[in-house]
């Protein structure tokens, strides 16, 4: 099991893409993701933090899978850097 540190931009307020984030959490749940933390940064509520456990390669597979769902909430896939923790 690893645990991903993921962070990104948005460009919707948090309130909006959260929505959308939790809404999601089932798809992930059936991915093999468990979900254990997301949040804005506090000075920058456009950037998020989301940290993620998952067998290795599943949340690469599961973001290239939904591209299209993860980009409508408002994630800037391509400011996405992911840190993989053992």
């Amino acid at each position: 099991m690893e645990t991903n540190v993921v962070t990104f931009k948005i460009t919707t307020s948090y309130e909006d893409w959260v929505k959308l984030y939790d809404g999601s959490v089932e798809l992930q749940k059936q991915a093999g993701i468990t979900s254990l933390f997301r949040g804005n940064d506090k000075e920058d509520p456009s950037k998020v933090c989301v940290v993620m456990q998952a067998e290795p390669g599943v949340i690469d597979l599961f973001m290239a899978s939904n591209a299209e769902m993860i980009a409508n909430s408002g994630h800037v896939l391509e400011s996405t850097v992911i840190s993989v923790y053992i």
